[in-house]
């Protein structure tokens, strides 16, 4: 050992990230919550760009088409094929240049009325829009929605906790006040107070709306870590070669304590999909035109009543499925950045 190169020595120490990753590599149900996490958010990007679910507003189906396992309906599979042709009617006198109007278009190739598909894979909606796609479509919103108001509140919550953490005296009183008042009011009154003022609709509503209401979480907590932390060792080191307070918080204190920002963020993201489906249901949410999840399950409770399951089926399980993938991740990933496991 001490005719090492202290190069290799140096090249031989792993940082934090490899660690991190071997222990979370380690771990199965983590790398399958991964795969699973990393599905939902590719189904996201390619909705974004429409290579999936780009017709998800096409009426491709009778209304209400089951799913196809189920076979067709009956009832409904009269309505999936063209309506015949009307007996001419001798007293009309358009009636020839109809005729005359239908026969060139569909010399282009072009129907007066397409036929609709009488069952599709997982059925189909009210208006005859295809479940799969709309599901795919409502989670690009969901997911966006969930993903960017919970990294907001995280962000705003570890910059106020910073702040008021590390400096104390006046900047820690002012904050704990901003705290009080959010958390006097219940986290509901609070959303649909803020949806009130903004008075708009749309996915940067919500997101502005859940972000600006749920970063007292995260302050909470990360205050208390910032606050037994700055009296650390390594801390105290930073200070005496000169480091700003900048760098000593978001460089050296940061790291040490960013498992509890994941948590948080993990906790978040489920809360607020849950939080967009309570908007779209009271009219604050997504506006017409917009799918989501939420919206999803809002039209799904009168569609049970009528025994139509399959769009609400849909729904819940991507929600479930992406929820539960996210937490496990997120738990595995918090233990695998803890500093203090070996």
């Amino acid at each position: 050992m001490m005719g090492a190169d202290p190069v290799q020595l140096q090249a031989a120490s792993p940082g934090l990230w490899t660690l991190a990753w071997r222990r979370l590599r380690a771990d199965r149900v983590a790398m399958v919550a991964l795969a699973v996490v990393c599905l939902f958010l590719l189904s996201v990007l390619l909705s974004a760009t429409g290579l999936v679910a780009a017709g998800w507003e096409d009426e491709v189906a009778v209304n209400y088409a089951p799913p196809t396992f189920m076979g067709p309906d009956p009832a409904l599979a009269a309505l999936s094929q063209p309506a015949a042709p009307a007996p001419p009617n001798a007293f009309d006198p358009l009636a020839g240049d109809i005729a005359v109007l239908k026969a060139e278009l569909a010399r282009q190739g072009k129907t007066v009325r397409a036929a609709k598909a009488a069952t599709l894979p997982f059925g189909a909606d009210k208006w005859g829009h295809d479940i799969v796609k709309k599901t795919i479509k409502g989670g690009q919103t969901s997911i966006v929605v969930g993903l960017v108001a919970a990294l907001v509140a995280v962000a705003l919550g570890t910059l106020f906790g910073a702040l008021s953490g590390f400096y104390g005296g006046v900047v820690d009183d002012l904050f704990n006040w901003f705290y009080s008042v959010f958390t006097a009011i219940p986290a509901i009154l609070m959303i649909l107070t803020v949806a009130a003022v903004l008075q708009t609709r749309g996915v940067l509503t919500i997101v502005l709306i859940l972000g600006l209401t749920g970063w007292t979480g995260p302050y909470r907590l990360m205050r208390a870590e910032y606050i037994k932390h700055k009296a650390r060792e390594y801390v105290m080191a930073a200070d005496a070669i000169g480091a700003s307070g900048w760098r000593k918080m978001f460089v050296h204190i940061f790291p040490n304590v960013s498992h509890v920002a994941l948590v948080q963020m993990s906790i978040l993201v489920v809360g607020f999909i849950k939080a967009e489906v309570i908007l779209s249901f009271l009219g604050f949410g997504v506006p017409v035109g917009v799918v989501s999840w939420g919206s999803m399950l809002n039209e799904a409770q009168n569609e049970l009543i009528l025994g139509k399951w399959w769009q609400l089926a849909a729904a819940a399980s991507a929600m479930a499925l992406l929820v539960t993938a996210f937490s496990l991740f997120a738990d595995a990933l918090r233990d695998a950045l803890d500093p203090k496991l070996k």
